[in-house]
């Protein structure tokens, strides 16, 4: 039972989660850190950067005889817990960060603080079958697929045409 590997999210210092993630492979532990190349602006320069997509965060696949361990790296400050007890994250909340960041396509990510909206479905693209809710911000349609463990939420950036509705069940008809 102990063996068994599972994910968890660690809570790192601010601007961490790289130098974090890299002792923690030395350390041999498998890790992922979501993250996109963006552009950046300063006075002088633009510049292609990679940064994290959710900040302060670093995910680790980790049996029991790990738990303590990962604590003693440089950066990392505590595990994330939910209902006072360690966040475990589900392999398909981490394989959908992986197909979301894979595919190139804008992500912003914030606190799922959004109020349920329209189900929607991507129905072209590399993120073809995608579901999840249809918002609007600054005037912009984008598309949130909630990772419910980690209350968090991405945003993506797509086409209205690449989009379909999900048609929800009619229960009245099968009563």
């Amino acid at each position: 039972m102990d063996n068994i590997l599972t994910w968890h999210a660690l809570y790192t210092r601010s601007r961490y989660e790289l130098k974090s993630s890299e002792i923690l492979k030395q350390k041999g532990v498998e890790v992922y850190v979501p993250v996109q190349r963006v552009m950046r602006q300063w006075s002088d320069r633009r510049k292609l950067i990679t940064e994290p997509v959710i900040r302060s965060y670093v995910f680790v696949r980790i049996s029991r005889q790990q738990y303590d361990s990962v604590l003693d790296t440089i950066g990392i400050v505590r595990y994330v817990f939910f209902c006072g007890k360690p966040a475990h994250i589900p392999d398909a909340q981490i394989q959908i960060l992986k197909a979301v960041l894979g595919a190139e396509v804008e992500v912003d990510c914030m606190p799922d603080l959004l109020k349920p909206g329209m189900p929607v479905r991507v129905n072209a693209g590399p993120l073809c079958g995608l579901e999840g809710e249809l918002v609007r911000m600054a005037g912009r349609n984008k598309v949130v697929v909630r990772l419910e463990t980690l209350r968090q939420a991405l945003l993506i950036s797509l086409s209205p045409l690449l989009i379909e509705p999900v048609r929800q069940p009619n229960y009245a008809a099968l009563a």
